[in-house]
């Protein structure tokens, strides 16, 4: 099997067929596959790869998720161990970046990403702890259950402007993939307000909480302890840690803390919208 790569690798678009050779990518690095979240990069998205000269799939992807002119969120940067140290994730990141032409990016690097990403520019701007584990709900979730609810198609409207108010650029077209997307999606009121929302999607043998937006932190841990119910695979996602009181209340309810991720920036000194009310993502890989 060969152990290098032609000094410029040809780097193209990856599409939907690539989807297999992206898992077993992730699979290579010790990765979860997470099939399910590859299609949604992968069609919602855009993908870079670079073949491996094998012919047996990629060496080297990564995906961008475009929000306009305002942000694009780099996932999933993963080079084959044969080929790691060899500078491809370099070349990868510098055809993303001339690509985006300017446009903000932001992506959470891994302590061992973050190097390279500081070489080309970004900057730490935050910090996301990923908590995985057997939700164990309060005594009383009464409280929960009086302000949430499942959404419907009619609430899509509101939670797009909500979403937007929140992440600052226009995700309309990821948000209206959630319902097909996620398990189950989920929205928290009051007096005929939508006041957060939240999702869990299946990745493998975990539902992923994500996004997770919500007024306050009360509404969020109602937004959580309501998916709880629907579920009997443990619960992961990754809260800006920030957001101190979420991450203490969800590690006393079963929860542990699994690893940390920088957030980074280039192009803008912060992210965009309000932190105060955005505590997990859809994807790390999506934003």
């Amino acid at each position: 099997m060969p152990t290098s790569l032609p000094d410029s690798p040809h780097i193209r678009r990856l599409t939907r067929e690539d989807l297999l050779f992206c898992a077993d990518l992730s699979e290579n690095r010790g990765w979860p596959r997470e099939e399910h979240k590859w299609s949604l990069l992968l069609t919602a998205g855009t993908a870079y790869g670079i073949d491996d000269p094998s012919g047996k799939g990629l060496a080297a992807c990564c995906t961008v998720m475009s929000y306009g002119p305002e942000l694009a969120a780099i996932g999933m940067m993963l080079v084959a161990e044969q080929y790691a140290r060899q500078g491809i994730g370099r070349r990868l990141m510098q055809h993303v970046l001339k690509e985006a032409s300017g446009t903000p990016l932001t992506l959470h690097a891994t302590p061992q990403g973050q190097l390279l990403y500081e070489g080309l520019g970004f900057t730490a701007v935050g910090r996301a702890e990923m908590v995985r584990g057997r939700f164990r709900p309060p005594a009383d979730v009464a409280w929960a259950a009086s302000i949430t609810r499942p959404a419907t198609a009619e609430d899509l409207p509101s939670i797009v402007r909500l979403d937007t108010e929140v992440f600052g650029p226009d995700r309309t077209h990821m948000i209206t993939r959630l319902p097909a997307f996620a398990d189950h999606l989920r929205v928290a009121e009051e007096n005929g307000e939508l006041t957060g929302y939240a999702a869990a999607w299946p990745n493998m043998e975990t539902h992923v909480i994500g996004p997770l937006i919500a007024r306050d932190t009360r509404t969020a841990q109602a937004l959580i302890t309501s998916l709880a119910p629907a579920t009997d695979r443990p619960f992961r996602t990754d809260i800006d840690d920030r957001h101190q009181e979420l991450l203490t209340w969800l590690k006393a309810h079963g929860l542990h803390s699994v690893a940390f991720n920088t957030v980074m920036t280039h192009g803008i000194d912060e992210l965009p919208g309000d932190w105060s009310r955005r505590f997990a993502p859809l994807s790390v890989a999506a934003g």
